[in-house]
């Protein structure tokens, strides 16, 4: 297989253009041995003879004028594939898939996403929200470049993941304004054990710290729903108490409800990014990755 450099082809398609070597040469920003020296290299390449030289005049051959047009799409191509390369490296263009848990996704990411297409309009931006485990399976697979994820890693996954710790956020009592726990000098969990409550799906990272907390010792459980603002509607109405992440306590701003800190070391749940390990992210996804990093990190020393 023969090698075709782009100085090669540049020399080609300037000496078929000019019909001159001097002013091929000049438009190459080479001298005339060095261009002449690079138009027979390309010949010894191909294997035959492209220009017809004379004192008088230059003129591609029969094989010049067939490889013409075929050399100006190589070169294009190459041209191409180099600009789009230096457009990814400088964060022209590219694209990035991030997964993440509802309550990053909608509370806290939006804001991020903003700042980021700001500063790069060109890099499309994907988001897959969902709860830990699909967040951790994209990025297992391939298909997201990292997932802000709870919780640690299945032991299978340590020698394909790594997962930063971000920070420990804990869990928050949802309930009516009027209802007895409202005011309850002290909160533990016997004392919510009792109340009917709304639950969201078993496969979430809170309700399993949840479960795991109070075992043996069962739960009135009078809903289980998916989404937090099912859970927000269900409190309101007066159907039963929850305990939700404190990320997600934007959802639960109606004056009717009130939000109590869990002080138990039982009910938090640590905060992590997922990554493949040993594997390099592109330009596009390690800034925004960066950024997540840097913004979640300060997040948690504030106390979320």
């Amino acid at each position: 297989m023969t090698d075709l450099s782009a100085r090669q082809l540049r020399a080609f398609l300037a000496l078929a253009d000019l019909q001159n070597f001097t002013r091929a040469a000049t438009a190459c920003h080479l001298s005339q041995p060095a261009f002449s020296a690079l138009v027979r290299a390309l010949e010894d390449a191909v294997g035959t003879r492209l220009f017809d030289r004379s004192t008088r005049s230059v003129r591609p051959t029969a094989a010049g004028r067939l490889f013409e047009p075929a050399a100006r799409r190589l070169l294009a191509d190459m041209e191409s594939a180099l600009g789009d390369l230096a457009d990814h490296a400088r964060l022209a263009s590219g694209r990035v898939h991030v997964a993440a848990l509802p309550s990053l996704a909608a509370g806290w990411l939006p804001a991020v996403f903003a700042e980021f297409r700001a500063a790069w309009p060109g890099v499309a931006l994907e988001l897959s929200d969902l709860l830990s485990d699909p967040c951790v399976e994209l990025v297992r697979r391939g298909r997201a470049d990292f997932a802000l994820a709870a919780g640690g890693l299945r032991a299978d996954d340590a020698a394909v993941l790594q997962a930063l710790p971000l920070f420990s956020e804990h869990c928050h009592l949802v309930c009516r304004a009027d209802h007895p726990l409202a005011a309850a000098r002290r909160l533990s969990l016997k004392a919510l054990a009792p109340w009917p409550f709304i639950h969201l799906a078993r496969h979430s990272s809170v309700r399993q710290a949840l479960e795991a907390a109070l075992h043996p010792q069962p739960m009135n459980t009078v809903l289980e729903v998916e989404q937090l603002a099912t859970v927000a509607g269900m409190v309101e109405a007066g159907l039963g108490i929850s305990v939700v992440p404190g990320l997600s306590l934007y959802q639960f701003q109606s004056p009717q409800l009130v939000r109590r800190r869990l002080a138990l070391p039982q009910l938090h749940r640590q905060m992590v990014l997922v990554r493949r390990r040993d594997e390099s992210l592109s330009p596009a996804a390690q800034a925004l990755h960066d950024r997540v990093v840097q913004g979640l990190k300060a997040l948690g020393m504030g106390g979320v």
